[in-house]
């Protein structure tokens, strides 16, 4: 009996969601006219884009994104970790293009830290940012930091720039 019941409101639930898809319908079937759109699909998508009405979920086979290297295939990444690797590292991330070193010293009151940030992949002046910073602490434990632009500064740029273009002229020995 309560099956019975159960079947027939499933039924009556069918019948009304039918009717109401059906009461939808106006009698006129959309379409389009097939004169008015270009048979090559390709067209038609580009078309749809430029009019704004559609996306594109990937673009396969097209090749005008942004160039990504693996790390040991960029120049200046390499050469600034061979340089800097004496350092221990709080964080390198390749795909935001940062290298941040932990602090390091060799004396108790003092110690150094270094960032790296990377502007371009090609080998020039202006392709890295580096912040040096200085901790100096005194005897109460009282610390004080400090950014500074100097001879440091300016003897790692130019260092991690000899060595980027070291391997770039390894690796283009390599692909001849």
């Amino acid at each position: 009996m309560i099956l019975q019941k159960h079947f027939d409101f499933q039924k009556i639930f069918l019948i009304l969601v039918s009717s109401l898809f059906l009461m939808s319908c106006n009698g006129k079937l959309p379409g389009v006219d097939s004169r008015k759109f270009d048979p090559d699909p390709a067209k038609r998508v580009q078309k749809n884009l430029e009019d704004g009405r559609g996306f594109k979920l990937m673009d396969l086979g097209n090749n005008s994104g942004g160039v990504f290297e693996f790390a040991n295939a960029n120049e200046l990444w390499r050469a600034s970790l061979d340089i800097i690797d004496f350092m221990p590292l709080v964080s390198a991330n390749y795909s935001g293009g940062i290298i941040i070193t932990d602090w390091y010293s060799e004396k108790p009151d003092q110690a150094i830290k270094i960032t790296l940030r990377f502007l371009t992949n090609e080998i020039r002046s202006d392709a890295i940012e580096i912040k040096i910073f200085f901790k100096n602490c005194s005897t109460d434990m009282n610390c004080k930091v400090t950014e500074q632009d100097g001879n440091l500064k300016k003897e790692l740029t130019a260092e991690i720039l000899k060595k980027a273009a070291l391997y770039q002229k390894e690796k283009k020995e390599e692909k001849k």
